[in-house]
């Protein structure tokens, strides 16, 4: 019964009416290394080893992350302005920042936990944490001279996978899938790069507190 509530409350969904429910039976969804889907969690995939009791973990340690980008050809700023198209092309320096962000801002989260420190060495109390953003697109066209005022609701998308591991056996805990867009507070706005940029922070933020405030209500 312990290690169910646990569960529970590591997946609890802030502002959800419906309670996270482990799937069982028969027809539960089991991926193939064992672990048992979550109903109504947190994230809007999420995997889990009904066996472990994770009030046995109180410290995270980074396990890395990857980021793959959707391939997109580069067009000319001619061919862009008559294209109807809804994805583009990023440069590498575009990438390198969208990677330093998102790493910056779950970097951020995790150092606010109030139940987890960060380390470096594994322990029979750490859990490592391993991220990964797939399938990363922009929605941003490029600066187009006498184009006039763009006007977007998202400036992308992709797919977040977060994997929990015991830091000594290597088994994996926990894994949740969400893909999500960077969409507008409020509906289309102008788009510039202050704009885009703080929208681009604001969705990894609502991803990172996803993870510290389900980690933290494992103890709470």
């Amino acid at each position: 019964m312990k290690t169910l509530f646990t569960i529970a409350a590591a997946a609890l969904v802030v502002g959800c009416s419906s309670a996270p429910t482990l799937q069982t039976g028969p027809d539960a969804e089991t991926t193939f290394d064992g672990l048992v889907r979550i109903d109504n969690a947190r994230f809007r995939g999420a995997w889990i080893d009904p066996e472990v009791d994770l009030t046995q973990y109180t410290k995270i340690m980074p396990g890395g992350a990857e980021f793959q980008f959707r391939s997109v050809q580069k067009v000319s700023n001619m061919a862009a302005r008559r294209s109807n198209e809804n994805e583009f092309w990023m440069s590498d320096s575009t990438k390198e920042r969208l990677v330093e962000t998102v790493s910056e801002v779950f970097e951020e989260e995790l150092q606010r936990s109030e139940h987890f420190t960060i380390t470096d060495e594994p322990g029979a109390d750490t859990l490592i944490i391993v991220g990964a953003l797939h399938d990363i697109v922009s929605r941003v066209p490029p600066d187009i001279i006498g184009r006039g005022d763009i006007f977007l609701s998202s400036v992308g998308e992709g797919t977040l996978v977060i994997q929990l591991s015991d830091s000594l056996s290597g088994e994996v805990i926990f894994r949740a899938v969400e893909r999500r867009a960077a969409e507008r507070v409020g509906g289309a706005t102008r788009s510039n790069s202050a704009s885009n940029w703080g929208e681009v922070r604001r969705w990894a933020r609502r991803w990172a507190i996803n993870l510290r405030e389900g980690l933290d209500s494992i103890h709470e």
